[in-house]
């Protein structure tokens, strides 16, 4: 096998698929990438089972063939290379020799014939823009399960239908759910993808309105991104019935500055994250958000000027659960729902429904 190719488009190549390289896997072919020559040029695989990535650049071959490289080495190697032309010649003892400009490298290759394939996937498929899904990804993603106790939470889940699409992730403290308006596929598909796997997917996509394809089976998911195509399986068992948990009503709304609001919370949190407990206390008394929190080192308090409907109220949140959906957050203004003291603060914004987040307080006395 012979062939050339520029090393910056190698090495972007390789930035993307060894994001499904798998590490010390009891099969050690998972811990290479698979080489060989398409109609496109030259295509790059890499998998661990789980996850597989492939993608081609241009090549111009002089013989044909495919090798299984060892991928960390190979990227390490490609990384330092000079800007140009590589030019690749692997041995019939897979043997692959690496010239750049007046750089030479050997590295021992592997048999591909172990190499597994990707899997097929067949099933609904529809199309929307990168930028919207790694959005809808980037502003989830935070509230998925850290917790393996319950494997399908360390996930996101997949509600698409013909008009609309949903991501919600929930950890048993706090959701977060994203809307968008799509076309969808003729059959309703919902599908958990795991975290690690959004996580890698979010950082694949282009923040451009160039087109991704999704397609689900019962078992895989295949995203397709011009010459980048990722198979993912799919986590296994039953979400959670979120729909059931979401208040319909409430007895207070707050409107306020989100970035007020953050910026609030920040100060606040120097003196909580020194206490055991790190909480922060919103108390809602009319037309004023009092932001408060206290340790053994020292206290804090906020006021915020708000537009409040309903009941005054004190009620307590750990500090970094309402941070992590305040970042999450782009809008100027926001509203803050409550029914009470005990009951999940929901945070959706003041026009539409595009997103909602629920964090759940903690019980505090005297609160």
């Amino acid at each position: 096998m012979r062939f050339s190719c520029d090393t910056n488009d190698l090495n972007a190549s390789l930035s993307i698929v060894s994001r499904a390289l798998a590490a010390r896997s009891s099969k050690p072919i998972l811990e290479g990438i698979l080489f060989e020559a398409c109609d496109e040029g030259l295509r790059l695989t890499c998998t661990d089972l789980a996850l597989g990535i492939e993608t081609t650049i241009p090549a111009t071959f002089t013989e044909e063939g495919r090798v299984v490289l060892p991928g960390k080495l190979l990227c390490e190697v490609v990384r330092k290379l000079p800007s140009g032309t590589a030019e690749f010649s692997i041995s019939d003892r897979l043997q692959a020799t690496i010239r750049c400009a007046s750089s030479r490298t050997t590295i021992t290759g592997m048999d591909p014939v172990e190499y597994p394939e990707l899997p097929e996937v067949a099933g609904p498929t529809f199309s929307m823009p990168q930028s919207v899904l790694r959005d809808m990804i980037g502003r989830t993603l935070f509230a998925i399960a850290v917790d393996e106790s319950r494997p399908i939470l360390t996930g996101c889940l997949f509600e698409i239908g013909k008009e609309e699409m949903r991501v919600v992730a929930l950890d048993g403290f706090r959701l977060a759910l994203r809307r968008e308006r799509v076309t969808g596929p003729e059959k309703d598909v919902a599908a958990v993808i795991g975290g690690k796997v959004l996580g890698d997917v979010g950082r694949i996509l282009a923040d451009t309105e160039e087109p991704v394809s999704l397609c689900f089976s019962r078992s895989h998911v295949q995203l397709n991104m011009g010459a980048t195509h990722i198979v993912a399986r799919l986590l296994e068992g039953e979400f959670i019935r979120y729909r059931q948990i979401l208040p319909e009503e409430w007895q207070t709304r707050v409107r306020v500055a989100r970035t007020e609001l953050s910026s609030a919370i920040d100060r606040a949190s120097l003196i909580a994250r020194e206490g055991k407990s790190n909480l922060v206390c919103f108390r809602i008394d009319g037309d004023t958000l009092d932001v408060t929190s206290n340790s053994e080192t020292g206290d804090v308090e906020e006021k915020l000027p708000v537009t409040t409907e309903g009941k005054d109220l004190s009620i307590a949140f750990n500090v970094r659960y309402i941070t992590d959906v305040l970042k999450a957050l782009a809008d100027d203004e926001v509203f803050m729902r409550f029914n009470s003291n005990v009951s999940p603060c929901v945070i959706c914004p003041t026009e539409g429904d595009g997103y909602l987040y629920l964090v759940l307080p903690v019980r505090v006395f005297g609160a």
